[in-house]
């Protein structure tokens, strides 16, 4: 799984981070967080507020620094989201 956060380096770019790091850590999640500050790549998803936060190429918010809680849901949803493009749990674009 890779996790981008989309943002200038702000307080709550950094908030935004530090809550992504808690949550794919208390879910134990194997993930790749990369920190986005590149303004061409930010507008390449189509983002107007940071900051941003981007599951597997997809835009989940915006806008805000979700909390932990809010970040470990979306990670879960994204993970079901996965089993059921595959019945055999293997997803075609990053073999969740």
């Amino acid at each position: 799984m890779k996790i981008e956060i989309l943002g200038s380096g702000c307080a709550k770019c950094k908030q935004l981070a530090a809550s992504t790091e808690t949550a794919v850590k208390e879910l134990n999640l194997s993930a790749e967080i990369v920190k986005v500050t590149e303004m061409e790549k930010i507008t390449g998803y189509g983002v107007m507020m940071t900051p941003a936060l981007v599951i597997d190429g997809v835009v989940v918010s915006g806008g805000r620094a979700l909390k932990p809680d809010e970040i470990k849901k979306l990670l879960l949803e994204k993970g079901t989201n996965h089993e059921k493009q595959s019945p055999r749990g293997n997803c075609g674009c990053c073999g969740a």
